[in-house]
């Protein structure tokens, strides 16, 4: 029988959409143990999931190296037969390396891609490709020999205490906006957050997500907000909670970032706006109900980069401050 290991050490986001991995690993090896290898502080994503067996939980601030070779001897003792690395970086390929697996498996990319019995180009679209490939059928690529073709959507599972604890607030329709990103040219600006949120009918009530860092970004925004139904929830929803909060909302607004995965994750619906980057990267949204919105021009300057930037680059910004709240307000203009 097979014994699985996923290797994702990388981003909030790029957890959530390799869990199409495990759902698709499942759905072809039902009765084979599947184990999930992750950076320390998104273990919670993966709570709940009834097809991993293990969760491993590596440090990257702490120890970093010292933890590493631990965490590589660790995985060596499990014997896997498949070690399956979505990480490109020379970190996860060090554990592969070491793994002792018989089918080391992951992109052409990663430092250690030379030890790999599969190794399976990485390809990101050109920015305005017709023809996107999502991350979800990279990754799918890996394992299309012991599976199939076709990937999987990514998944999470909010517990039964996660959706007792958001039901207080779903007593009335609402409306849910994840404002904040790691990187500043990812990120809507404050002001036009706030326009969006004042222009939306007063009939929902908008409740604005965030972890704990992204609380001064939230109150910004809610400082310039007149719409009498806009309230905080930085900081007091754990990934699952929130996710499962964004499942029963009427739309969810979301830059290029986590909180656009998580609706993802449990098919809500989803308004995508992206700013410095764009859909051709292969992060868009999966839901059946989801629309992408970005600046109209094809600007000279965009994309300035597969992650962002701390400041726009050319000093303008105008792949967010041009982008219309007719742009964003699709979804009620369309019900008119």
């Amino acid at each position: 029988m097979p014994r699985f290991l996923v290797i994702q050490t990388a981003f909030i986001g790029d957890v959530v959409l390799a869990t199409a991995v495990i759902e698709k690993l499942y759905q072809y090896h039902p009765d084979a143990p599947i184990d999930f290898l992750l950076r320390k502080g998104n273990e919670s994503l993966l709570s709940n999931n009834p097809f991993i067996n293990k969760v491993w939980v590596w440090d990257k601030k702490q120890d970093k190296l010292k933890n590493l070779w631990r965490m590589a001897l660790a995985v060596r003792k499990k014997k896997y037969t498949h070690v399956i690395n979505l990480h490109r970086f020379g970190t996860s390929g060090f554990i592969t390396f070491l793994s002792g697996a018989d089918n080391k498996i992951g992109f052409d990319k990663n430092p250690f891609a030379f030890c790999y019995t599969k190794k399976v180009k990485h390809i990101i679209s050109q920015p305005y490709a017709a023809d996107i490939v999502h991350e979800v059928q990279r990754n799918q690529a890996l394992i299309d020999d012991i599976t199939d073709g076709t990937a999987a959507r990514p998944k999470l599972y909010p517990a039964k205490t996660d959706y007792e604890r958001v039901a207080p607030l779903q007593g009335k329709p609402y409306i849910c906006i994840s404002p904040s990103s790691v990187w500043f040219t990812k990120q809507f600006p404050v002001e036009k957050w706030a326009a969006l949120i004042n222009s939306l009918p007063y009939e929902y009530r908008i409740y604005v997500l965030g972890g704990t860092t992204d609380k001064n970004n939230v109150q910004q925004v809610l400082q310039q907000v007149t719409h009498p139904a806009a309230h905080d929830q930085s900081g007091k929803l754990s990934f699952l909670q929130s996710t499962a909060l964004i499942q029963g909302a009427v739309m969810n607004y979301a830059n290029d970032s986590a909180p656009l995965h998580f609706a993802s994750a449990v098919n809500a619906p989803v308004t995508a706006v992206y700013c410095s980057t764009v859909p051709a990267f292969g992060f868009g949204p999966l839901s059946d109900n989801s629309r992408v919105v970005e600046i109209k021009e094809r600007l000279y300057c965009r994309p300035c980069g597969l992650h962002g930037h701390k400041a726009c680059p050319e000093g303008h910004f105008r792949c967010a401050l041009e982008i219309t709240n007719e742009q964003l307000l699709w979804w009620i203009t369309k019900k008119i």
